[in-house]
């Protein structure tokens, strides 16, 4: 680089390290050129010289492409440039005479290496002399590579005309391919006493040597091997035979040439590898490289045992763990893919054999990780996986808490992603039940909610796969097993509560709703499952939510007090739903959500008969006494919201007959049949409702509350419309009020008002309903104002 320097101070180029400075440079004069030249020669030398490479190397880099962007510059006829595949005699001669001058410039540089880097450098400009002009120095530029005495820095000098030979002109394979034979002809210099006396002096081990030429030989032979026919890969394996195998070469060769080429010769390269030399470069890195190539490709069928026991054989000899992990760990996906449990559980046995002792594994994990990844992608038959006896002590290896979850983690999705069917095996339940109690058990105060939540995903996964059929006994016990082992995780325990009431409905499937004494203990424990694990849960929605759903199942089922017990508790409930609760992370109203859970539970209370020792409605009036007393917000509407949604429920009461039911449940329009003092405790009810509704729109007399005032006027409007009887004359007279309170300041919209009058008066037309024809009269229209 310092020669290359020189040189580039001498001559009268443009240098930038950017895309923008050059094009300001192309408008410098001369004088600004030799000074920005300076400035940049001498960036080179301060960041060589502190060991900056990467940023000395751009510079260089850099230097090349100007050099020919700077002469294309010059093609520029009336601001047009030259096309891509311009030819010679479109160049004018002032650009030429300006590239030959730099030619020229480079042909006076003393030293070989600094004239070779830098004319290899603008090999592309002979574009602008000749059509023949870089193909024919890339002989000569091969050639004059014969000149370097050191062997290593020829060969990194062959490795970079090939990069700028593949860049400029990729057909031209035979000059890269004559890189590569000279450098076979020079390669015994490096076993030469010139070489062999420069390493004593620099007390540098050949092994540590050899591997100094592999990113040069590795490159060239990639060039080489670019779309190369398979009769290449031929040649080079002849050529290195003839060099006794040298195991540096072959090496670069299995990593250069097609996996599929390689895969198809695999016995022939086995038996050139037993043939090196192991002192320089160690055969079990070979073997590695090959290991490689057949994870891509597959070998022929005959061959693949030989070649694994081939393999093997040198693998299990390795003394240093870390060799051999390496190596272990490229040749598992070759026996997993081509072979059954039996060599997969040899193989890992003789990993935990190798990584045991004084526990070599904690400085593999990486590796063991990327085993257990490759075994499961290949045998994704769980029952088949942990029939493979070394699979759970190879797990054992994961001692590190992090990584052991990780590891876990990965087993789960497998899992997920591959279990088609559910299953029962003891085998597998066992397992996986260890596996997901791993993953629980790293649970921690500091652990992210997104890590408990995708915890929680993968061993709920888990938990839907299990299934004993018709054995809903065992089902059960499996589901109190769970509970007790994954404790911490709310998701799991609402999954757990979820399918157990599916289990108690499957119950009741199979016995068509008439339960045996039997199976009627087992739905009351499936209830007591849901009724012991639901006040664990820190959600106070959930809560409820579950309270609700569970109760719904325990009376499908017949068990009418439980199901008494599960609304009892969501009625308690109620008073502790905070203001405000937290959805995914941030603090929103919770009014929204009561509201909804309330008019759930108000269409399930249609159905839930009375406690015969309770009272009537004890349920609705225990929810309405905790409406009452709940603290709402001084601008909230929800309270009366709520009671509107009251009066839709008692109003369904006293219909002769409900509009639904839960089968061999007797509601109250069975137990009550009509009775005219049940009708009366639903009259008081729905008058003192109505009474609080009332009292609720008088305080919304103010100006700024005038617009809620009218739409809340309006919804009860619409409610007794519904569901009222208007043949009384007070419930008519308060309708016509509220028709009118809704109207009084202008706020009611005045086409929603119109299609309400239209539909009572159709509604007049109906039999029975004559007296909406009345109604209709009494309803005036108030234009806004």
């Amino acid at each position: 680089f310092s020669n290359c320097s020189i040189f580039l101070n001498k001559a009268t180029a443009t240098i930038a390290l950017d895309n923008g400075s050059q094009k300001e440079l192309l408008n410098l004069t001369q004088q600004d050129y030799m000074n920005r030249i300076e400035e940049l020669n001498q960036s080179l030398k301060d960041a060589w010289s502190s060991d900056q490479k990467v940023k000395a190397l751009k510079i260089v880099i850099q230097v090349s492409k100007l050099v020919y962007e700077r002469i294309l510059s010059m093609c520029m006829d009336n601001r047009v440039s030259l096309s891509d595949n311009f030819s010679p005699e479109n160049v004018n001669d002032t650009a030429k005479e300006t590239c030959l001058n730099w030619f020229f410039k480079i042909a006076s540089i003393r030293e070989l290496i600094p004239r070779f880097y830098v004319e290899a450098a603008i090999l592309k400009c002979n574009k602008f002399l000749s059509k023949t002009g870089i193909s024919e120095c890339l002989p000569r530029l091969t050639s004059m590579i014969r000149g370097i005495g050191d062997p290593l820095v020829a060969v990194f000098a062959r490795a970079y005309l090939c990069r700028v030979g593949m860049e400029v002109a990729p057909q031209l394979k035979e000059s890269l391919n004559k890189n590569f034979f000279d450098f076979l002809l020079t390669f015994k210099q490096i076993h030469g006493d010139t070489v062999q006396n420069q390493l004593i002096v620099q007390c540098v081990e050949i092994p540590l040597y050899l591997t100094l030429y592999s990113p040069a030989i590795d490159w060239i032979l990639q060039c080489i091997a670019y779309r190369a026919p398979e009769v290449l890969l031929t040649e080079m394996m002849e050529r290195c035979k003839k060099l006794g195998n040298n195991a540096l070469l072959l090496n670069s060769v299995m990593s250069a040439f097609r996996a599929e080429f390689i895969a198809a010769r695999s016995m022939d390269f086995i038996c050139m590898i037993k043939e090196c030399d192991e002192s320089g470069f160690p055969k079990h890195l070979l073997f590695r490289s090959l290991g490689l190539n057949l994870a891509l490709a597959d070998p022929p069928e005959n061959d693949r045992l030989q070649i694994l026991n081939e393999a093997w054989k040198v693998i299990t000899k390795l003394k240093n763990p870390q060799d051999y992990i390496n190596c272990a760990e490229v040749w598992v996906e070759y026996t997993c893919r081509h072979f059954k449990k039996r060599e997969v559980n040899t193989v890992l046995a003789d990993i935990i054999k190798h990584m045991t002792p004084d526990r070599a594994f904690e400085d593999a994990y990486p590796q063991l990780q990327s085993i257990i990844q490759k075994v499961i992608t290949y045998i994704y038959d769980f029952s088949l996986l942990f029939s493979v006896e070394k699979f759970l002590p190879f797990l054992d290896m994961f001692q590190k808490e992090n990584v052991r979850v990780e590891v876990c983690k990965c087993i789960m999705e497998s899992f997920i992603k591959h279990q088609q069917e559910s299953t029962k095996d003891p085998v597998i339940l066992n397992a996986l039940l260890h596996i997901c109690k791993t993953m629980h058990d790293s649970v921690n105060a500091l652990t992210l909610e997104d890590e408990k939540r995708m915890l929680a995903a993968l061993i709920n996964g888990f938990i839907k796969m299990v299934s004993f059929g018709r054995d809903f006994e065992q089902q059960l016990s499996f589901y109190v097993e769970a509970r007790s082992m994954f404790c911490n995780l709310e998701p799991v325990l609402v999954q757990l509560i979820h399918s157990v009431n599916q289990l108690a409905m499957e119950t009741r499937k199979v016995m068509k709703g008439n339960h045996s004494r039997k199976t009627a203990a087992f739905v009351r424990a499936c209830v007591a499952f849901c009724f012991i694990t639901i006040p664990s849960l820190s959600s106070i929605f959930t809560r409820l939510n579950l309270y609700l759903h569970s109760g719904q199942v325990a009376l499908a089922n017949q068990c009418l007090s439980q199901a008494d017990a599960f609304f009892k508790a969501a009625v308690s409930l109620v008073p502790e739903v905070p203001k405000m609760i937290s959805i995914d992370g941030k603090m929103r109203p919770s009014d929204a959500f009561l509201l909804e859970f309330l008019c759930n539970f108000f269409s399930t209370l249609l159905v839930v008969p009375d406690h015969p020792e309770q009272g009537v409605l004890f349920l609705v009036r225990g929810l309405l006494n905790v409406i009452q007393d709940y603290t709402w917000e001084d601008n909230s509407d929800d309270k009366v919201r709520i009671y509107t949604n009251v009066l839709h429920l008692l109003s369904a009461m006293t219909q002769e007959t409900y509009i639904y039911h839960v089968d061999k449940v007797d509601s109250n329009d069975t137990l009550y049949g009509g009775d005219s003092k049940f009708l009366a405790e639903i009259n008081k009810l729905c008058e003192t409702v109505i009474a609080q509704i009332l009292d609720h729109l008088k305080t919304l007399g103010k100006e700024e509350t005038l617009k809620r005032q009218s739409q809340l006027a309006l919804y009860l409007f619409n409610t007794i419309l519904a569901h009222g009887d208007l043949r009384n004359n007070k419930l008519n007279q308060l309708s016509v009020n509220l028709w009118n309170l809704a109207q009084k300041h202008g706020f009611a919209d005045t086409k929603t008002m119109v299609k309400t009058l239209e539909y009572i008066r159709r509604r007049s037309k109906q039999p029975e309903m004559s007296h909406f024809a009345d109604l209709a009269l009494r309803l005036p229209l108030q234009s806004r104002t």
